[in-house]
């Protein structure tokens, strides 16, 4: 039976519906009509199942959230995930409907120059694509971390709120977005901010007498500062210059904040009169605290 047979048949002749045509083409993916209501079934199946993975990943990103992972590359995922579902889709009813099937010939016969054409058109969205799974890979920076780019305008600071297919997003501390390629992303040259230590330094520097050894008066800072509720780590005690007036000895310690080293300057210095003065260490001169924000 021919379209224009089928077409005829569809209405008798007063032009209404025929039912009998109808719910015999209904489920032949060969008729125009079975065609379009099976690509109605694919795309509210493809809807459904779009929805159950993105739903899936929704959950799966809270309980990530929770335990302290880094949601970056889920996230990512699962943007790739919802695009092949459609794909999935797509390839399964044109298996079916045998009017896309006698198109496969025509299709593998043209795919090299289909490649190349499609290739130079999208290669600017193929390679965000890419830089995007290279992004996600490597891992420079994740969601959440703030990092400095440089764009049009000059340098911006900004918050990573999203990796997505095509573009990164970032939140400026004045709530505009960045809408960046990841192309951009994956080629320029970023600062993440957020890998920075943090806190502040605290370095207390102690001249000791010409004849006093160092060693006793370096345990005993290394010691105090270690066991101080304030210090977040001890980067050493070395000395850091000879000279006829003594020895210079300085202790590097690692606080919350500016704020923090003062108070652990004052519990330092008072600590370590005493127990220099109880092990008889001699100190030529204090030349105190200085910090760094």
């Amino acid at each position: 039976m021919t379209d224009t047979q089928n077409t005829t048949n569809l209405f008798d002749v007063r032009g209404l519906p025929n039912p009998d045509t109808w719910l015999r083409d209904l489920p032949d993916p060969g008729t125009w009509l079975g065609a379009i209501l099976l690509a109605l079934i694919f795309i509210i199946a493809a809807t459904l199942v779009g929805r159950a993975v993105r739903l899936a990943i929704h959950r799966y990103l809270d309980k990530t959230e929770r335990a302290g992972a880094d949601p970056t590359g889920i996230r990512f995922l699962g943007h790739l995930a919802n695009v092949g579902v459609y794909v999935f889709a797509f390839l399964i009813y044109s298996h079916i409907v045998p009017a896309l099937q006698h198109l496969g010939t025509a299709w593998l016969t043209s795919m090299g120059v289909l490649s190349v054409v499609v290739g130079l058109a999208a290669q600017s969205t193929l390679g965000n694509l890419i830089s995007g799974i290279s992004l996600v890979l490597y891992r420079p920076f994740k969601l959440g971390d703030r990092i400095q780019v440089s764009v049009p305008a000059g340098t911006e600071i900004g918050t990573v709120e999203s990796i997505n297919l095509g573009y990164t997003v970032l939140r400026t501390a004045d709530e505009r977005r960045l809408v960046i390629p990841n192309s951009t992303m994956a080629s320029q040259t970023s600062i993440n901010l957020s890998l920075a230590r943090k806190g502040a330094p605290c370095n207390l520097t102690i001249i000791l007498a010409a004849t006093t050894d160092p060693a006793p008066a370096r345990k005993i800072l290394t010691d105090l500062a270690k066991a101080h509720p304030r210090t977040i780590a001890v980067d050493g005690c070395n000395v850091t210059a000879l000279s006829g007036s003594g020895t210079t000895l300085t202790l590097n310690v690692w606080c919350a904040d500016p704020d923090t080293a003062v108070l652990l300057k004052s519990d330092l210095l008072e600590t370590a009169k005493k127990q220099f003065d109880a092990a008889g260490i001699k100190i030529a001169r204090w030349t105190g605290l200085r910090t760094m924000p």
